[in-house]
């Protein structure tokens, strides 16, 4: 791994940005030309023999061993050792591409990931060889956390610095997108649609006492929650992370309803509340003693909704852009299986993938950055938003891990 202690960027400057963000403003509301989108994936194995090296890359430095390793695995050995992430990320910047070339805007789209082939360091080199200079990132993860935003910018960092390429690319990056119209749509769509299924499928539901909707999201250690998004916002202590998902799932609900509503075959539930909901976890991966995010999916069905009125849940993976291992195993195989031991009726509903108003939307999020858009003109369905284009100082930094330089924010 490149050592990158060696690089600084003080309160006054951003790292490798653009001029009209290396100041650190919150909104960047100057026109700024970029020459191609740099899309940044997880990254996963695409066959059995990818399954371990791609877990060491995951867990790189913290001293895991292979047979630790594989208790991970045979969530990936049941699908043949094929993670669907990477094709999702072909079929995103496909979509993308298409989106681009309809709106007649000339933005190349690279590919880089995380963890495995094709690496964020090939994509960098690739754009600087074709004098792509100016970047503008999308990371495929809505929310603010360590891993879900810091990391990506700590590996822009470590990328640029590893390549040679710090003085020459920049990488700036859109604003987080949790609340942006089009990352909430396809959620909207999702319930509403769920609601409307398990009532056709459940004579007599009665959805404010027999039906739950279970927003999931993956668990990270409180310790980073607590340090997700900047201190001045004032949030509890599970920070940005957990405020952003709280605050989008009661506007999916509440919009999934009013459609629901609008519906003539639907029209005797108006007047009455939506139905209970629950923020829950899922995928927690520490050791024990490490305090995580709670309460778990399964722990949750298990402890509050069995032997209840629940006869249904609608399992919404709320914190997750695609159809990854993540929702594929711990979703579609585990909480389903909880659901079905429990006696309930449930189905889960979509993520953004290359929905239509996703893909727009992430187009949106660009054209904000080229055009310089007002803050106030920015869309956003949450009181939290717009989010911040320029990352402030501290936000989402892993303490335990110890400073690593960051691109796209301001120190530390």
């Amino acid at each position: 791994m490149t050592d990158t202690s060696h690089i600084t960027n003080g309160h006054g400057a951003v790292l490798a940005a653009t001029p009209a963000a290396v100041d650190g403003p919150e909104h960047v509301e100057v026109p700024t030309q970029y020459d191609a989108i740099l899309l940044a994936g997880f990254g996963g194995p695409e066959g059995q023999d990818d399954v371990i090296p791609f877990l060491r890359n995951v867990t790189r430095g913290r001293g895991i061993p292979d047979e630790r390793l594989e208790e991970v695995a045979h969530h990936y050995r049941h699908f043949g050792g094929v993670s669907p992430i990477n094709a999702q990320n072909r079929a995103l910047k496909a979509a993308l591409e298409a989106e681009l070339a309809q709106r007649g805007i000339d933005l190349p789209v690279l590919w880089g990931n995380r963890n495995w082939d094709p690496y964020l360091e090939d994509a960098v080199k690739e754009a600087a060889e074709r004098g792509l200079t100016n970047l503008i990132a999308i990371a495929t993860s809505a929310y603010s956390s360590f891993s879900s935003c810091r990391q990506y910018r700590e590996d822009y960092a470590r990328v640029l610095d590893a390549t040679g390429l710090i003085d020459t690319v920049k990488i700036d990056k859109v604003r987080q997108f949790f609340d942006h119209p089009g990352f909430v749509r396809p959620f909207v769509d999702g319930v509403r649609d769920g609601l409307a299924k398990a009532i056709a499928e459940n004579e007599g539901l009665d959805l404010a006492t027999e039906l739950h909707v279970l927003f999931s999201t993956h668990s990270i250690p409180s310790a980073d929650a607590a340090r997700s998004g900047p201190d001045f916002r004032g949030f509890d202590e599970h920070g940005a992370y957990e405020a952003q998902h709280l605050a989008v799932a009661q506007v999916v609900l509440d919009q999934a309803w009013a459609e629901l509503l609008e519906q003539p075959e639907h029209a005797a539930l108006r007047g009455t509340s939506t139905p209970p909901w629950k923020l829950v976890y899922q995928s927690r991966s520490g050791p024990p003693s490490q305090p995580w995010l709670e309460p778990d999916i399964n722990d949750y069905m298990n402890e509050e909704l069995a032997g209840g009125p629940t006869r249904a849940v609608l399992i919404v993976p709320l914190g997750f852009v695609s159809d990854h291992m993540e929702v594929m195993w711990d979703l579609d195989e585990e909480a389903t299986e909880t659901a079905q031991e429990l006696g309930f009726w449930s189905l889960r509903t979509q993520t953004p993938g290359v929905d239509p108003a996703y893909v727009a939307g992430l187009v949106d999020l660009v054209l904000e950055r080229v055009n310089g858009v007002p803050t106030s003109e920015r869309p956003h369905e949450t009181d939290l938003g717009p989010w911040y284009d320029v990352c402030r100082p501290g936000c989402c930094e892993n303490v335990r891990a110890g400073f690593k330089p960051a691109a796209a924010g301001l120190a530390p």
